[in-house]
């Protein structure tokens, strides 16, 4: 039962931060690790950077 829990609720965590565009850090290095062990895993700060631009396309529009 707890192990359910604490799946359900790392499910739902994730999903909630993809909604909202946080991108899962986590997940990406797992995925490397697995399935690309041969390549360099980024920083945080540089997955960050590469999500951003991939999501808003280099630029970060502001209002002031």
């Amino acid at each position: 039962m707890h192990n359910a829990l604490t799946l359900s609720f790392r499910h739902l965590t994730q999903s909630l931060r993809l909604m909202v565009g946080v991108p899962d850090y986590g997940a990406y290095v797992k995925h490397m690790k697995t399935a690309h062990p041969d390549r360099a895993i980024m920083t945080y700060e540089e997955f960050f950077r590469e999500r951003q631009e991939a999501r808003y396309g280099g630029k970060i529009s502001r209002c002031c």
